[in-house]
């Protein structure tokens, strides 16, 4: 399933319920961005509830110490805005995935010159399906580039058939304040998007 759900503003006393909830729906990669309320308790209420079968972790990833604090949470997957080489490094080296920001060729290569296999281009609202297309057909075989910043279930199409491998889905998934049947509800229409 080629869905990176964004949860930012979650709260950790509703992250067991809503991270239920996309498991249902097939959702398997939940991201929980730094800047929601206490992010690292929620990180590791998901690792440990769903982190035998989901890929958890951080977004809006910033600095080397966020690295180490999302790691020792029990999360695995590290999602950045930019391209860090510090940051790129260190979670390589702490053995989690690691999806920084791209926009440029430039940043791409860069970045995959660091050892990220997995590239965000954000925000891909900005840059749009044409780009990402051209972006695809330049960068080697082995890289995964994900459209997050302005995808929704109405244009997803048109980023997968521009060759992108995956997307991330923040307020179409959850919004805060959501309930797990609200994010069940709409977390299961992007998935029938995607699967249609």
């Amino acid at each position: 399933m080629p869905i990176i759900a964004i949860l930012r503003g979650i709260r950790p006393g509703e992250v067991s319920s809503v991270g239920d909830a996309l498991l249902r729906a097939g959702i398997r990669i939940i991201e929980v961005p730094m800047n929601s309320p206490e992010p690292l308790e929620s990180i590791r209420i998901l690792a440990e509830r769903l982190g035998d079968k989901c890929v958890v972790g951080a977004g809006t990833v910033l600095s080397t110490r966020d690295v180490d604090d999302v790691a020792e949470m029990g999360g695995r997957l590290i999602v950045s805005p930019n391209t860090d080489t510090d940051v790129i490094r260190r979670s390589l080296e702490k053995g989690c995935i690691v999806i920084p920001g791209v926009a440029t060729a430039t940043e791409a290569f860069d970045a995959y010159a660091q050892g990220a296999r997995y590239l965000k281009l954000f925000p891909a609202s900005t840059y749009g399906p044409s780009h990402a297309a051209a972006l695809r057909a330049v960068l080697p075989e082995d890289t995964h580039l994900l459209a997050v910043g302005g995808v929704e279930p109405g244009n997803i199409e048109y980023w997968l058939g521009a060759g992108v491998d995956g997307v991330g889905i923040g307020s179409e998934i959850y919004r805060p304040g959501d309930d797990a049947a609200t994010v069940s509800r709409k977390a299961t229409a992007v998935v029938a998007v995607v699967v249609a």
